[in-house]
């Protein structure tokens, strides 16, 4: 059967500075041995340090573009969202377009009345006498295409 290893008692504060004074050994060679561990990798870290520093610059500058061209807020998303306020705008500039030419149309029924005898004219086929009515015939309406399925 294994023997299982000694547990070490931590000592306590109130077992006072003696106590830590006498286990300080064991600490300094837990130290030492961590030290000797670490040392070849913080020694060869340190001199490659510019390389490092360098490469976090870079990985940072690259992140920081990619997220200016292609984040929420983009130089992409912003192209798109000025390209769709330019198609609005147009949009709007000819609705108020049609929406002055309707205000026109209704001032001039208002107080025009020859505005107001060509419209009925128009509208209800109205003729002076001597005048003649021309109404274009309907227009047909185009025969179903016949639908030809082959049945199996």
């Amino acid at each position: 059967m294994k023997s299982l290893p000694k547990i070490v008692r931590i000592p306590r504060p109130e077992d006072g500075l003696r106590a830590v004074a006498a286990h300080a050994s064991q600490a300094e060679a837990f130290a030492a041995s961590w030290i000797a561990r670490i040392r070849p990798f913080a020694v060869r870290v340190y001199a490659l340090r510019r390389r490092i520093a360098t490469v976090a610059v870079i990985l940072l500058a690259a992140s920081l573009f990619v997220h200016v061209m292609f984040g929420a807020n983009g130089m992409v998303v912003y192209k798109q969202k000025r390209a769709e306020y330019e198609m609005l705008r147009k949009q709007m500039d000819q609705v108020q377009q049609e929406n002055d030419r309707y205000t026109q149309q209704i001032q001039g029924l208002k107080s025009d009345q020859t505005a107001i005898e060509e419209e009925a004219r128009e509208q209800l086929g109205y003729a002076k006498p001597g005048e003649y009515v021309y109404v274009a015939p309907a227009a047909a309406k185009p025969a179903a295409p016949a639908a030809r399925c082959a049945k199996k």
